[in-house]
C-alpha cells in the first residue's frame, strides 16, 4: 500500500472518524476558496462596470460609491458564509475528538512507546508480569483495542499511524495516551510528525496487526531469550558483539545488557531496521553497522569498522536472532 493510501484510508475505529473529518475539511476548504474567489470576481466586475467611461466626474463618483457599497455587501455575505462553515467545522472536530477519546471497551493490551532521537522503543508487559522490548515495530491483535502510553526520552515527538489513529505528541516528562485497533491483519506505517532534528524524516515505525492466535504466538516467541550460537562463526560474532556493542544494546540471554539503544534479542524477525530506513536483510544489517553515519547522519549509532572476517562472524550471529 502506498503512503497516500495509508493517509486516505482507515483500517480501524479510532481512525475512521478522523478520516471522515479529513475529507470533510478538505471539501470545506475547497468550497470556501471557490466561493471567496467567485465573490471577489463578482465584486471587481460590478465595480468596474459601474464606472461610466464618458460621463461627467460627479456621476462617475456616484457610480463608484454605489459599486463600492455593493462590493462591501458581497464581501460581508462571503464572510458570514465562511464563518458559519468554519463554525460547523469546529463542531465537527469536537465531535470527532469525543468519538476517539476512549475505545468502545476496555483495552486488552497496553503498550508503552518511548520516542528517542530517532527511533521508537516498544515495551510490552505480559499478563504474567514479564516485560519485553522491541523497537520500531508494534504488534497488536486484530479486533481488539490496544492502549498506547506515549513517552519521550529527549525532545517533543509525535506518534502517528494514519490508518489506525490520529496524531498524539510524545512529550518529555509526560505520559500521553492513545488507542489503536485494526479491523483486519495487515502492516501499517507510522511516522514521527513533530520535527525533532536532522533525522526526523527517518523516524518511522510499523504496526503489525495479527489474528489473535498469531499475535499470541508472536508474543510467546518474543519472550524467549536469544538462541545459543551453534556455529564457530556465530560464536565468534557473539563475542565481537559483546566487546563492541553490548554497552548500548540488549540481547536477552547474552552478556549484552545496554539500555541506550534498541533491544536486538529478535532482530532478524523484524521487517525493517534503523527506524524504517532499511529493509532488514543480512547485507543491510552489516551495512548499517559499518556505515550508520552515512545512512543516518547524526544518529547515535556510530560507524564500526570491521574486517571482512569480523563482518562475516558478526553477520552469522545476527542472523540467529530470530
Amino acid at each position: 500500500m502506498t503512503p497516500l493510501a495509508y493517509f486516505l484510508h482507515s483500517a480501524g475505529p479510532a481512525a475512521a472518524p478522523v478520516r471522515v473529518l479529513d475529507w470533510a475539511l478538505a471539501a470545506l476548504c475547497i468550497a470556501v476558496c471557490i466561493v471567496i474567489a467567485l465573490l471577489l470576481f463578482m465584486a471587481l466586475r460590478r465595480r468596474r462596470d459601474a464606472v461610466p467611461q464618458d460621463e461627467a466626474m460627479p456621476q462617475a463618483n456616484v457610480a463608484d460609491e454605489e459599486g463600492e457599497r455593493t462590493a462591501n455587501r458581497i464581501v460581508a455575505v462571503g464572510t458570514a458564509i465562511s464563518s458559519v462553515l468554519l463554525l460547523g467545522a469546529l463542531v465537527g472536530m469536537l465531535r470527532v475528538l469525543a468519538a476517539v477519546a476512549e475505545p468502545p471497551r476496555a483495552p486488552s493490551l497496553t503498550v508503552t512507546v518511548t520516542a528517542y532521537d530517532w527511533w521508537w522503543r516498544v515495551t510490552y508487559r505480559t499478563p504474567g508480569g514479564t516485560t519485553l522490548e522491541t523497537a520500531n515495530e508494534i504488534h497488536i491483535p486484530t479486533g481488539e483495542p490496544v492502549r498506547v502510553d506515549l513517552k519521550s526520552a529527549d525532545v517533543v515527538h509525535a506518534f502517528w499511524v494514519p490508518a489506525l489513529a490520529g496524531k498524539t505528541q510524545a512529550i518529555p516528562g509526560q505520559v500521553n495516551h492513545q488507542w489503536l485497533q485494526a479491523d483486519h491483519p495487515g502492516v501499517w506505517r507510522g511516522q514521527c510528525t513533530q520535527f525533532c532534528g536532522p533525522q526526523h524524516a527517518h523516524m518511522a515505525m510499523e504496526v503489525v496487526a495479527q489474528a489473535p492466535a498469531d499475535f499470541a504466538r508472536w508474543l510467546a516467541a518474543q519472550q524467549k531469550p536469544a538462541a545459543s550460537a551453534q556455529s564457530g562463526a556465530a560464536q565468534r560474532g557473539e563475542q565481537r558483539f559483546a566487546a563492541r556493542c553490548a554497552g548500548c544494546h540488549t540481547v536477552r540471554g547474552t552478556q549484552a545488557a545496554g539500555e541506550q539503544a534498541p533491544d536486538l534479542t529478535h532482530l532478524a524477525s523484524r521487517r525493517l531496521i534503523a527506524a524504517g530506513t532499511l529493509a532488514n536483510t543480512p547485507a543491510n544489517r552489516l551495512d548499517w553497522v559499518a556505515h550508520a553515519q552515512q545512512i543516518k547522519p547524526e544518529s547515535l549509532m556510530p560507524d564500526i569498522a570491521l574486517t571482512p572476517a569480523e563482518a562475516s562472524d558478526l553477520g552469522a550471529w545476527l542472523d540467529t536472532l530470530q
